[in-house]
């Protein structure tokens, strides 16, 4: 018993030696949740998917900060604004490590984020809208991004200065820097002359208030902000991400397009084939499928493009010529494709609304569907006279010389045979030869019906007749 008091007293002794006091735990940095997501490429949908789908696991993982690790040259405008809204409209915290650059769209993020820490040699601005080729657009793009720009430096608010009695109010990011990285016209005293377009290196960017300091990788991106206790979750895409984001790549999209179209305008060309329908409905899966799983199409608008569909077939297949239906199911059709493309938020936010969201999906799919057309025009040709698939259409010429006639050989042989005509000829009717009745035309005048004829000659198959 002795022993077992002993032994008691020295755990209770050790575990108060091992006690913390209150004011002790007190003063323990709390560890942070750091949510880093990367974006070290080109800003295409992919980069909006990796960026929606991150947002929303570190929120359920209630993390502290969201760090986004930068690296790129630009991209697409409209996923860019995308993703600036998503930053602004977070409740945690979005920081932004530039490692190296952030050009383009790649700025306009940037801006949007709370703290923006950069690599030494690192750069950012030159958010001039440019084409495909490198090209500058038109102003009226040019006019969308200035604002773009302007706007999120000044979501960014200002700070409230004291000098004597004055109260100064200096933003935070000033506006006027961040439409100088799009527009070559703004002269900035001290920071830009007219004719260029402004883009900061990471001084430049400290001493004007877009960077708040260098630092060479995460951990001294923390050190920087005063963070010394925390844990780094990273968002990895999975194959699913990975799959979308490559299916709404709009280069990927106007290829399926092209297939759809292609794939229907060559099975109405060689019905019974198969596999151009197959085409097309993997196609249209594979089109509609990962914009669905977005969030981006609605029920309705893929039944705008079945509709648009059925009434296309409708008027080839039911009704002579091309009119109304036709034009209404290709209309439907090119209305579905568009509109799958295009987030139904704008359409509930007037303010936000933007018509370029509207004519560049429109324009894609006008012109995929060209090109899906004459694609399929120029593949049937060639696939129906081609060697490589003989089934698709009869080959073989049936020659005269080999005994194959285009007509019955017996109506040849009845020139100079008489008869009696069976009904009026005027100038066509009935004639009987022998038991035999045949479609005969008078060659000269009407024959009264009864009158004895004689096969003056045949054409194609055509017997002629004088009176006797």
């Amino acid at each position: 018993m002795k022993t077992l008091r002993i032994l008691r007293l020295f755990i209770l002794m050790l575990l108060a030696g091992m006690h913390i006091p209150a004011q002790a735990q007190d003063s323990l940095p709390a560890s942070k949740l750091i949510y880093k997501i990367n974006i070290k490429e080109n800003i295409m949908p992919a980069a909006w998917r990796s960026v929606k789908v991150g947002f929303e696991e570190a929120q359920s993982l209630k993390a502290d900060i969201i760090l986004i690790h930068m690296n790129t040259y630009g991209g697409m405008v409209d996923v860019a604004d995308s993703i600036r809204t998503k930053i602004l409209n977070s409740k945690i915290p979005v920081w932004v490590f530039i490692d190296n650059q952030a050009a383009s769209a790649g700025a306009l993020i940037s801006i949007a984020c709370d703290s923006i820490y950069m690599r030494k040699g690192g750069s950012i601005g030159a958010a001039t809208v440019v084409d495909q080729s490198g090209n500058v657009v038109p102003d009226k793009f040019q006019s969308f991004m200035r604002s773009t720009m302007r706007a999120t430096a000044e979501a960014k608010g200002y700070d409230t200065l004291i000098s004597g009695n004055d109260t100064i109010l200096k933003w935070r990011r000033d506006p006027r820097i961040a439409e100088a990285m799009v527009d070559p016209s703004i002269y900035i005293e001290g920071i830009i002359d007219s004719g260029k377009v402004l883009t900061f290196t990471a001084e430049e960017a400290i001493k004007h208030g877009y960077c708040e300091g260098k630092a060479e990788n995460v951990n001294e991106v923390m050190e920087q902000a005063g963070i010394k206790s925390y844990t780094i979750a990273e968002f990895r895409p999975s194959l699913l991400d990975r799959m979308i984001g490559f299916l709404t790549n709009p280069f990927v999209s106007g290829i399926l397009i092209m297939i759809i179209i292609g794939g229907i305008y060559f099975e109405l060309q060689t019905p019974g084939v198969g596999f151009p329908l197959a085409a097309a409905v993997i196609a249209a899966i594979l089109y509609f499928a990962p914009l669905y799983l977005e969030g981006l199409v609605e029920h309705w608008e893929i039944i705008i493009f079945v509709v648009g569909i059925i009434l296309l077939m409708v008027e080839i297949f039911a009704i002579p010529g091309f009119g109304v239906t036709g034009i209404s199911g290709i209309v439907l059709m090119v209305a579905g494709l568009t509109l799958a493309m295009i987030d139904n938020e704008i359409f509930r936010d007037p303010v936000n609304f933007n018509l370029m969201t509207i004519l560049k999906p429109f324009g894609i799919v006008v012109l995929a569907v060209f090109i899906g057309l004459i694609g399929g025009i120029a593949l049937s040709r060639k696939l129906l006279t081609s060697p490589l698939f003989p089934n698709l259409a009869l080959q073989s010429n049936l020659n005269k010389e080999e005994g194959f006639v285009g007509i019955d050989t017996k109506i040849k042989n009845m020139v100079g045979a008489e008869g009696v005509a069976i009904t009026i000829l005027r100038p066509s009717g009935k004639i009987q030869i022998g038991n035999s009745w045949f479609d005969a035309i008078a060659e000269f005048g009407y024959i009264e019906k009864g009158s004895k004829v004689k096969v003056s000659k045949d054409e194609s198959g055509q017997l002629y007749v004088v009176k006797v």
